[in-house]
């Protein structure tokens, strides 16, 4: 277990880390003995300090909800992270060339809340508080290294949670859907890179069905002493492997029905 001042130090580095898109070395080889606690700890002392220096929580994000990367990472529950205010960027616009190290898209459905959601919820009280459902990118990129350059040891969930959970921004799409009107597990998308089919995928590969995840996330917030609030964005994880995107790269997802998102890395 980490102390109360290497978490500080931590988030303190890593916060470093985004500002000069500088990575930093594995947490995971440095402290062997780092527990998901530590981790959560990490992530929540870099929101205190951009709270603290005025940025607003924009939502929420949940990653590692399919099985397949929860197996790549010997794990059996996803992850969660913080959507900020400046990680907004609109559909069909451009995200400025050196804003992120390595940034990475992934294809999701975001939630947008109109009533708080907090602690032991049903599947049915998360369709009740959301206001809309929406075809969603989500930028991830790492401000710690995706492998240690010594022993080739890979990134690990410790790491990722540390680090917002790789988060680093949202697209919305335009079309607004009730999410009692959709069945989620049947929503898919065709996502392309500069026209190039890349990946296909359902919403069923997030936890069986999307609004689980928020089920998922309103429990173990509330654990930290957090809670999803109106208003706020929840990207419910990825239903694809996410694709690499080098400086000119141009992403379009198609949902089809559900609507198209798009964005383009200058």
């Amino acid at each position: 277990m980490l102390s109360a001042a290497q978490v500080q130090d931590v988030a303190a580095e890593l916060l470093e880390a985004e500002a000069t898109r500088q990575q930093t070395g594995l947490l995971s080889v440095r402290y062997p003995d780092i527990s998901l606690d530590d981790a959560y700890a990490i992530q929540g002392a870099q929101l205190a300090t951009k709270l603290a220096v005025g940025r607003r929580i924009l939502g929420w994000k949940i990653g590692l909800t399919s099985k397949v990367m929860q197996n790549a990472l010997g794990i059996d529950t996803p992850d969660s992270g913080v959507l900020y205010d400046d990680m907004l960027f609109p559909d069909g616009g451009q995200v400025p060339r050196g804003r992120f190290i390595e940034p990475r898209v992934e294809a999701e459905i975001a939630f947008v809340m109109k009533a708080p959601i907090d602690g032991n919820v049903s599947r049915e009280d998360v369709i009740a508080a959301t206001d809309y459902v929406s075809p969603a990118l989500e930028i991830l990129d790492t401000r710690i290294l995706r492998a240690d350059p010594e022993t080739g040891t890979r990134r690990r969930i410790f790491d990722t949670v540390a680090d917002n959970a790789a988060n680093a921004g949202v697209v919305l799409g335009a079309q607004r859907h009730d999410p009692g009107d959709v069945d989620l597990r049947w929503v898919g998308a065709i996502v392309e890179q500069d026209g190039e089919v890349m990946a296909t995928g359902l919403g069923a590969a997030v936890l069986n069905d999307p609004v689980m995840g928020l089920v998922w996330l309103a429990r173990r917030m509330a654990s930290y002493g957090h809670r999803i609030e109106p208003g706020q964005i929840v990207l419910t994880g990825s239903f694809i492997g996410p694709i690499e995107c080098p400086p000119g790269t141009a992403i379009r997802a198609d949902f089809g029905p559900f609507g198209a998102v798009s964005t383009r890395f200058a």
